[in-house]
Order: C-alpha cells, then structure tokens, then sequence
C-alpha cells in the first residue's frame, strides 16, 4: 500500500442491503447516490485517520476494484472516506469520526 491509500473488503454481497423490515434488495435496483460501508484491511504509511478494521463510509463512484488472492477488494484515498466508525471513537456521541 502507497501514500494515502486504504483497501477494503464489502461486508456481505456487493451492492446487495437489507431494508428494516428484512426485505432484500437486489443490487440492480436503481439508487442515487448511496453510501457505503465497508471494513479496512490494509492502510498506506501516510493514513491518519483510521486503523485496521475500522468501518469506512464511501461513494461507490470513488472506487477501483482490485482482485487479491481471489479476493474481491476496494482501494480508496483517504480524502475519499466520508467516515470512520469504531470502537475507539467512544468520545464522539455516534462514534464516528466525521
């Protein structure tokens, strides 16, 4: 990993969610500009604001796709983490670091 990269890993299928009442919608349901969460596993040496395994929001259209392994991965700058959410944040009323 270089500079200010970050690479992560979808939590369950891709573009597939879960609305609150369980139902599940597809990904070829059409969507504006959506968010979303995902969990870093790997970070840059010049990353400042989050650690492995933290949850990252982002924009699906700031995104490169990258296969690792056989793996399916996301590499995103940092800039383009709306985000961050874990456990260490307990200061902040939600827990994020925005």
């Amino acid at each position: 990993m270089l500079n200010d990269r970050v690479l992560v890993k979808m939590d369950g299928a891709e573009g597939e969610r879960k609305s609150t009442g369980g139902i599940l919608i597809p990904a070829t349901a059409q969507v504006g500009k959506r968010l979303t969460w995902a969990a870093v596993v790997a970070l840059g040496p010049n990353v400042r604001s989050m650690e492995l395994d933290d949850r990252v929001l982002f924009s699906a259209e700031d995104r490169y796709e990258v296969e690792v392994g056989g793996t399916d991965y996301i590499m995103l700058r940092e800039r383009d983490v709306h985000a961050v959410a874990a456990e260490r944040l307990d200061d902040s009323p939600t827990g994020l670091y925005l």
